[in-house]
């Protein structure tokens, strides 16, 4: 009986209301709030005998803070005691909300994108990516943006990217011209000879298609490179 009464007393719904995450979310806004009381209102609910807030500090311990807990997979966040898929669903969620709402939009429609335009709309999207991973944004012949799309993801450290799963899309969308865009894992976005070669071999296929490539841009951690940008193999 006594170790029930001991449990029982860590719920967070039996705690004095001004203590419990989610009321001192609504009386004093999110920022208030430390990583595991927000951590603890996306679990809702602890285990047997810790409360919702005792295992998000647990996770944030075992994973090593947000920023590594934002990577975890959902086997290695159920592998954690209290933790099935539901909870596992619910945090990396909610990690991808964060990341989308940070990238800045791209609207069908736009016109005369900058590399920096591109950048800041990509950089939350994919600095944080494992894997490289080409995207082809499609332009008609005003250079307005018809649609955008991801054409291959990669490994870590190799994206094999051919001339025909490029300009088969851009073919269909009946683009006049195309603006290549990769990230690097390792956060460095200078180019690789690898990114060189496929550059000029892919400016030079949209040549013969009478598609142009506008630019071809690698995105890194906190940084970019744009090959129009540096006058390096883009142009006619």
């Amino acid at each position: 009986m006594k170790s029930l009464k001991a449990n029982t007393a860590k719920w967070i719904k039996n705690w004095p209301e001004i203590e419990r995450p989610r009321e001192r979310l609504i009386r004093h806004g999110p920022e208030m709030l430390s990583d595991a009381q927000l951590l603890a209102i996306l679990l809702r609910t602890g285990r047997q005998k810790s409360s919702a807030l005792e295992m998000a500090h647990h996770l944030l311990k075992q994973f090593g803070g947000l920023a590594a807990l934002k990577q975890a997979t959902v086997s290695e966040l159920c592998s954690v005691s209290g933790v099935g898929p539901a909870k596992a669903s619910q945090i990396l969620a909610s990690f991808e909300l964060g990341r989308r709402s940070m990238a800045q939009p791209l609207n069908t429609g736009l016109r005369a994108l900058s590399s920096r335009d591109i950048y800041h709309h990509y950089h939350p999207l994919l600095r944080e990516m494992k894997k490289e991973v080409f995207n082809l944004l499609m332009f008609d012949g005003k250079n307005r943006l018809l649609k955008e799309m991801t054409i291959s993801t990669g490994s870590l450290s190799l994206n094999i990217v051919h001339p025909r799963e490029v300009f088969k899309p851009a073919v269909k969308e009946s683009a006049s011209a195309v603006i290549l865009l990769h990230n690097h894992p390792s956060g460095d976005p200078a180019p690789s000879p690898e990114d060189r070669e496929l550059t000029r071999r892919l400016v030079k296929a949209g040549r013969v298609m009478g598609i142009k490539v506008l630019d071809h841009i690698v995105i890194g951690d906190g940084n970019y490179f744009s090959f129009a940008d540096q006058g390096w193999e883009i142009g006619d």
